[in-house]
C-alpha cells in the first residue's frame, strides 16, 4: 500500500488510504544526509558501510514534528546538530547496525532524540593486577624475594553508573632486620586482585596472592589459588633467600649457599593490544648471586639491595643481599575493555587512566588504569 501522506486541501480520503495512514513513507539513504521538512512523519532510512552522519538544521522542523531514524548499514550512522541546533540524548546519537529511534522537535533548534530499544547494559571484559610484595632484609643475611600481586581476568555487565577504579600499591622493600617486606594492597573493579606477600626476613613468611619467598628452608609465603602461586625457600643457612610466587609459577627454592632463588614467573595479557607481561615474583636475595626475577619484577640483590619491581606491572620487589634493603614490589594495573560496536548507546569516560577516553585497537575500545580513579558510564 501507498501511504495518504501528505493530505491535500479539500483531499476525500478512500478506506484503504484510511487505513495506510499508519504506513509511514521510507526515505533511504545511502551517504551523509540533512534532514527535510519533507521528512517529517517519515522513517530516514541509512545505509552505508562506513560512519555516517544524519544532520539536523535549525528552523527546518516546527514543535511535535518527529522523524524516526535508523540505521542498517554496517557504518556508524551519527545524528548530528547543525548550527544553533541542540540535540538532546539519554545515552548516544551514534547508531549501530540495526539501531534507531525518534527524533522529536521541541522548537526549531531543540530537539529530543529517543533511541529506540533503550540498551542499557554493556559487556565488559577486565584485567586486575594487584601491588607485588617488598623483598626482605635480615643483618649479615639474604632476604626473600616478594610475592607477585594478584592476576585476575574476568567478564562483567555494567550500566550507566560511576564505577571506583582501586589500583593496588606495591609493598615497601623491609629497611629493619628481620622484617618482612610489606605486603602489596589489592587492585579492584567488579571483582578484586589482592596484594602480593612481602619477601622473608625472619622465621614467619608472608601470604598473599602470591607468596613471599622465605629466608629459611620452612614457612615460605603461601599464594591464593586462581591469582598467583607459593613462594620459594631459603637455604638452611640463610645465605640465599628464596625468591617470590609469580601468577605464573612458584617462586624458586635458593640452589645453594650464597644465591637466591628464582621468582616466579609471570603471566602475560593483550588486552591493550600488546602483549605485557605482569605478577612476576621477586627473585631472592644472595650473598653473592641474587635470584633472577619474574618478567618486570626486581631481581635479588646480589651482595647488594633487591630491585625494585615495575610500576603498573604488580611483580615483587627483589630481597636483599647480605644485609642489604629490600626492593620494592611494583604496583598493579586494571585494564577495562569491551565490543566498540556494543557501546553505541554509551558515552564513556574515566579518571586515573592513561587516556579520558577510550583508546580503540581492532573491534575492541579499552581503559588502562595507572593509578585509581573511576569510570563513567552515561
Amino acid at each position: 500500500m501507498t501511504t495518504p501522506f501528505p493530505f491535500t486541501s479539500g483531499q476525500v480520503l478512500t478506506a484503504a488510504e484510511m487505513n495506510d495512514i499508519t504506513v509511514l513513507p521510507i526515505n533511504d539513504q545511502t551517504d551523509d544526509y540533512t534532514l527535510v521538512a519533507g521528512d517529517r512523519g517519515k522513517r530516514v532510512i541509512m545505509n552505508k558501510a562506513t560512519a555516517n552522519t544524519v544532520t539536523v538544521d535549525d528552523a527546518v522542523f516546527g514543535v511535535g514534528d518527529s522523524v524516526f531514524i535508523a540505521n542498517k548499514g554496517a557504518g556508524v550512522s551519527t545524528i548530528t546538530a547543525g548550527a544553533g541546533v541542540t540535540i538532546n540524548v539519554s545515552g548516544s546519537l551514534a547508531l549501530a547496525q540495526n539501531g534507531g529511534g525518534t527524533l522529536l522537535a521541541l522548537s526549531a533548534s531543540t530537539f529530543t532524540f529517543f533511541p529506540a530499544g533503550g540498551v542499557t547494559t554493556l559487556d565488559v571484559e577486565f584485567l586486575l593486577v594487584g601491588g607485588g610484595g617488598g623483598g626482605g632484609k635480615r643483618t649479615s643475611l639474604s632476604g626473600g624475594g616478594g610475592g607477585a600481586g594478584g592476576f585476575v581476568t574476568g567478564t562483567g555487565i555494567i550500566g550507566k553508573d560511576t564505577y571506583t577504579i582501586k589500583l593496588g600499591a606495591g609493598g615497601a622493600g623491609s629497611t629493619i632486620t628481620q622484617d618482612n617486606g610489606v605486603n602489596g594492597t589489592a587492585s579492584g573493579f567488579i571483582n578484586a586482585a589482592n596484594g602480593g606477600g612481602g619477601g622473608g626476613s625472619f622465621t614467619a613468611d608472608s601470604n598473599g596472592a602470591s607468596g613471599g619467598g622465605a629466608l629459611a628452608t620452612t614457612g615460605a609465603g603461601l599464594g591464593i589459588s586462581g591469582e598467583g602461586n607459593n613462594g620459594g625457600l631459603g637455604n638452611g643457612s640463610g645465605l640465599g633467600g628464596g625468591g617470590g610466587g609469580g601468577a605464573g609459577g612458584v617462586g624458586g627454592n635458593s640452589p645453594g649457599a650464597n644465591t637466591g632463588g628464582a621468582g616466579g614467573a609471570a603471566s602475560t595479557n593483550n588486552y591493550t593490544g600488546s602483549t605485557i607481561s605482569y605478577s612476576g615474583g621477586g627473585g631472592g636475595g644472595g650473598q653473592t648471586t641474587g635470584g633472577t626475577a619474574g618478567t618486570n619484577a626486581g631481581n635479588g640483590g646480589s651482595n647488594a639491595a633487591g630491585a625494585n619491581g615495575t610500576a603498573n606491572r604488580g611483580g615483587g620487589g627483589g630481597g636483599g643481599g647480605n644485609g642489604n634493603n629490600g626492593g620494592n614490589g611494583g604496583s598493579g594495573q586494571v585494564v577495562i575493555r569491551y565490543l566498540t560496536a556494543d557501546a553505541s548507546a554509551f558515552t564513556i569516560t574515566a579518571t586515573g587512566a592513561t587516556s579520558g577516553t577510550p583508546t580503540v585497537d581492532g573491534s575492541y575500545s579499552y581503559f588502562e588504569f595507572t593509578s585509581t580513579g573511576t569510570l563513567v558510564v552515561a
